[in-house]
């Protein structure tokens, strides 16, 4: 691969820390072990942060959030692995906000050149030493089990270790002697002396730093199929989520801010709202107001009542307007520039033939199925919060702030979460919960949004457009040039951060499209930072979902254009430049039965990126049906380097790309007035079971590292079902959502 940017994620971090001031990158702090936030109680140990033992049982800590994706199964077995315990007697809870669960994985390099080899040097170190120093535990990135894979089978290792040295102490002989087996040390004549009684014993001793870990052939757990821990309480009704936390005597609450974002509030009058029986209290909130009340529905109705006057929106008032506002970013320098490997602007000035198109890609909001929530309950001098969230330091410290408390007064419980796509990265709602509950002390008080509150008040997926152009060499791409124009999420992170207008280098602009493993000569690919203050976030697998459309629309389109079977045309590229990646669309070639001919009624269309370290293929079929275009069948392929728990890998592929196929084909959020104007999921849709396809997935472990599930299927969704409609109409979108161009049946 030609040369990538400097100028990463990583560096965008560093930088921060750097103008605000925030922390002093000493080696000592960069080697610092993070204390335990677990302390030994009575008879319960904590062997380390991830793992306690006491008389009941084995309690593993996982770092990560819920939301779906089987992460407290998969962690649980990392350590249950190791540690040679009974995967299904172990108890499984969430992290409490701390250090020591800081993601080590979430700045990782991971772009394909450097896949198939370890990060060394000052490079691994800063990746490393950011995440830690800032206390990042974060949940997202497709990175939970990349950064648990070596630290939750040490913590299993290590303990396990400890177990038998302090048996071989009881029993008066040696470690050569003793073994482990399901949560036992089990002595030559064949007595099992369970963890549970020797846990005290083994707290004495200090745990080795490097312990040996299994070899994968003996693996118990790991590689195989596991029964997700999560699932039988959410089949039952059970489980318990934010919205589902019941405490004493609690109250109830919503919020209602300013439907132009970011505008604020001129003035309110709640006298209706106030005397609807039930009510307790009415919030100003400075930008809004919010509502207690005896129950949530009796809060949401009570503030829809409140008469409001609103300011006007800081950014253009409607769609066109506003992607007016974005184009005009293409006339400015960019942002950065990803990739520019020898000179794309002569080779295209002296093509013979040059090829030009552009895309558009909506706003989009992350429609979790539930909506902002969170409990809090708040005395003089603290505050407790019960919230599912993808960032429990942050929230803790965002709650802290709002209410003038210092961190250590604020403890937060992580529960699990319906649905987060990135969306509860950004901890806004956390922090409007604890302004809530301050305004009733002693009392919980759960503050829950509408489902219009949550459509209307997201961080949402830029709107974006792209510029390409293109030379070809009979059945080879000589030159490229792609230019994206998208407001940058790095750019209000900073602002948020810091208070000021910065706007740093922004890698989410052009991945997705900079970071594919295409052998083209010259390449450039450039990001322009679109000025709006619309909010936007992390979206499920951030710039590589839009970027992802272009340019695997564009590759689609030069395919056609120099007569070639779209599939090979891209293999053929990319088998020069990382083999793993072409065996991803090999199989899924095969599986799929590719032969570049469909029959009248039928047609297929593939697409291939490569994010988080994945490789993803995948290849659509629509058909022809009930006087409409219905998706039939849909194959991927994605090679994770190590599969931890297969079928929870397909789940998350499908998981993925039915989220992409969703928003390529319905998501859009538009304005007007400077407002929002979707509110529910009967104007911004999803697939539902009636129109979803049949799904074929197969996951490949040729890379020599295990890399991230949980996003790479949703970036190929929207190019392969946009190529599969072109091959079936001969009508190419260049816009998306595609419901705007083709009738789709269902």
């Amino acid at each position: 691969m030609g040369r990538l940017a400097t100028y990463t994620r990583r560096t965008f971090l560093v930088s921060s820390v750097a103008i605000t001031g925030g922390v002093a990158f000493g080696a000592w702090q960069v080697a610092r072990t993070p204390e335990n936030p677990l302390q030994s109680d009575g008879d319960s140990v904590a062997m380390n942060p991830w793992l306690i033992i006491d008389p009941t049982g084995i309690t593993v800590i996982a770092p990560r959030a819920e939301m779906g994706q089987g992460v407290r199964t998969t962690l649980a077995a990392l350590v249950a692995e190791e540690l040679d315990a009974d995967l299904a007697a172990v108890r499984i809870e969430h992290g409490l906000p701390a250090q020591a669960y800081y993601n080590g994985a979430l700045l990782a390099d991971r772009a394909y050149a450097l896949s198939d080899t370890a990060q060394s040097g000052w490079s691994s170190t800063l990746s490393q030493a950011v995440p830690k120093v800032l206390s990042m535990q974060v949940t997202g990135g497709s990175t939970t089990t990349v950064d648990a894979f070596e630290k939750m089978r040490i913590a299993g290792a290590a303990a396990r270790e400890t177990l038998l040295k302090a048996a071989a102490a009881r029993l008066g002989t040696g470690l050569d002697r003793l073994k482990t087996d399901m949560g036992s040390v089990v002595a030559p004549d064949g007595t099992r002396i369970p963890y549970t009684d020797l846990a005290q014993d083994a707290a004495l001793i200090k745990p080795p730093s490097n312990p040996r870990l299994k070899a994968r052939a003996d693996w118990r757990y790991l590689g195989k199929s596991q029964p997700r821990e999560d699932q039988p309480g959410k089949a039952t009704g059970t489980a318990q989520y934010g919205i589902d936390v019941r405490l004493p005597d609690m109250l109830f609450a919503t919020v209602r801010m300013s439907p132009r974002l970011g505008a604020g509030m001129k003035s309110f009058d709640a006298q209706a709202a106030q005397s609807m029986a039930g009510v307790q209290k009415i919030v100003d909130l400075g930008d809004g107001v919010g509502v207690i009340a005896t129950n949530t529905w009796l809060a949401i109705q009570a503030a829809n009542a409140i008469s409001v006057e609103w300011n006007d929106a800081p950014y253009p008032a409607d769609t066109d307007a506003i992607f007016e506002k974005i184009a005009q970013a293409f006339d400015d320098s960019p942002n950065t520039v990803q990739r520019d490997d020898g000179d794309a602007a002569q080779a295209l000035q002296n093509a013979a033939q040059l090829f030009e198109a552009e895309y558009s890609a909506p706003y989009l909001a992350h429609s979790t199925m539930e909506p902002m929530n969170a409990t809090a309950l708040f005395t003089h001098d603290a505050l407790e919060i019960w919230a599912g969230n993808q960032a429990p330091v942050m929230a803790q410290a965002d709650a802290a702030a709002a209410l003038g408390l210092k961190k250590k007064q604020v403890t937060v419980h992580t529960t699990l979460m319906g649905g987060g796509f990135g969306r509860r990265s950004n901890v806004d709602f956390v922090a409007l919960a604890a302004r809530m509950a301050q305004a009733m002390p002693g009392r919980a008080v759960q503050t829950t949004w509408s489902r219009e509150e949550d459509m209307r008040h997201d961080h949402y997926r830029p709107g974006a457009i792209a510029r390409f152009r293109a030379a070809l060499d009979g059945d080879k791409i000589t030159a490229l040039e792609g230019r994206m124009a998208a407001p940058s999420i790095m750019s209000q992170m900073m602002g948020q951060m810091t208070g000021m207008s910065i706007a740093p280098p922004d890698a989410t602009l052009t991945e997705g499209s900079h970071d594919q493993p295409y052998d083209i000569a010259h390449m450039r690919v450039a990001g322009h930072a679109a000025d709006l203050s619309i909010p936007v976030g992390f979206w499920r697998s951030v710039g590589n979902s839009q970027n992802a459309f272009f340019h695997e629309s564009f590759i689609d389109e030069l395919a056609h254009s120099a007569g070639a079977d779209p599939l090979s045309f891209r293999l053929n590229m990319i088998r020069a430049q990382h083999e793993p990646s072409a065996t991803v669309l090999e199989t899924v070639r095969d599986m799929s039965g590719w032969t570049g001919r469909t029959p009248a009624g039928v047609g297929r269309g593939v697409a291939f990126t490569y994010s988080f370290g994945t490789p993803c293929a995948q290849v659509v079929e629509v058909r022809e049906q009930d006087g409409g275009i219905r998706i039939s069948d849909m194959w991927i392929a994605a090679d994770l380097g190590i599969a931890l728990d297969p079928a929870n890998a397909r789940a998350q592929l499908t998981s993925g790309a039915v989220y992409g196929l969703s928003a390529a084909l319905y998501g859009e959020i538009t304005f007007a007035d400077g407002m929002v104007e979707q509110e529910n999921f009967y104007d911004y849709d999803a697939l539902r079971m009636e129109n979803t396809p049949r799904f074929h997935v197969k996951i490949l472990e040729n890379k020599s590292q295990i890399s991230g599930v949980g996003e790479p299927g949703t970036p190929p969704a929207a190019p392969a079902l946009a190529n599969a409609l072109f091959d079936l109409t001969g009508q190419r979108a260049r816009k998306l959502p595609l419901s705007d161009t083709f009738n789709l049946a269902g």
